[in-house]
């Protein structure tokens, strides 16, 4: 809410004397508030942003343009990368909790703009949108998106600006991917199995997140030996095998971090930490 101060000056027969100071304030008649109800974000996902804006004024603010910068953020020599991707369609506005006819949306490069909003005289708006954190949205420790929505100006306590700030997420992320070598094999040959397990997220696997696998083998598999990233696993203590059914206890498999880093174009790329599991044996 801006302060103001003025005071005024009296000249006579050459004389000049100032007036005591007075001083007022601007209320501002529309405030509002941005949140992601999700905060954090992996490539590809989509985030949801929440605008509230609150009219305590007598009379309606009509004709309104929210402008969101889409996270837009400087990058090389005088350049910008925008890291979120509008949804087409995902708006959604309304007027005191009741629905309403989607906003007008115009994209343009580095932002999205809303028009047409209406808050009425001692009411409330929300505008709800959709996006999605593509290949230029940050990853990496420390790293955030933060995004800024601007309410065009009405009269003199305008714009408005909000803002939300989302981070991505840091957590293990698991992926794994069977295959068999060969691919034919005579009864009473022998068979490997390989499971490349990947971490894509940005926090080690340790022992003490215990890790299972499980597999049911058929044809079950005679005597398998069992390694990971090519050390032996123990019977009993590692797994466990019975009639097909193999069972990796937790605490033998860990898995390094991803690393995360940004391309001299700007897209950041996840290079994911990994094992491998190999399950050798005859049918």
């Amino acid at each position: 809410m801006p302060a103001f101060k003025n005071n005024a000056t009296l000249t006579f027969n050459g004389r000049s004397v100032l007036s005591n100071t007075v001083t007022g304030e601007i209320t501002e008649v529309i405030s509002g508030s941005k949140t992601a109800p999700v905060d954090v974000y992996r490539p590809g996902d989509r985030i949801a942003y929440v605008i509230s804006l609150v009219n305590a004024g007598d009379a309606a603010m009509t004709e309104l343009t929210v402008t969101d910068n889409l996270g837009t953020y400087s990058f090389g020599t005088g350049g910008s990368l925008t890291p979120l991707t509008y949804v087409d369609g995902s708006v959604a506005f309304f007027i005191n909790g009741t629905p309403q006819a989607a906003p007008t949306v115009t994209e343009s490069a580095g932002s999205i703009a809303f028009s047409g909003i209406t808050v009425p005289a001692d009411g409330n708006a929300t505008l709800i949108y959709v996006v999605t954190a593509n290949e230029y949205s940050p990853l990496g420790e420390g790293e955030s998106v933060v995004n800024v929505a601007t309410v065009a100006e009405i009269e003199k306590t305008l714009p408005l600006s909000l803002s939300a700030t989302v981070t991505p997420d840091l957590s293990a992320d698991l992926s794994i991917v069977k295959s068999l070598s060969p691919a034919s094999v005579v009864d009473g040959g022998q068979i490997t199995y390989t499971f490349e397990i990947a971490n894509n997220g940005l926090t080690p696997v340790e022992a003490t997140d215990e890790v299972t696998l499980t597999d049911v083998f058929d044809p079950v598999l005679t005597s398998p030996t069992i390694s990971y990233n090519g050390t032996s696993l123990t019977s009993g203590t590692d797994y466990t095998y019975t009639d097909g059914t193999l069972t990796v206890l937790p605490g033998a498999i860990t898995l390094p971090a991803a690393t995360a880093s940004q391309s001299e174009t700007g897209e950041w790329v996840i290079e994911p930490g990994t094992g491998t599991l190999t399950v050798t044996g005859t049918i």
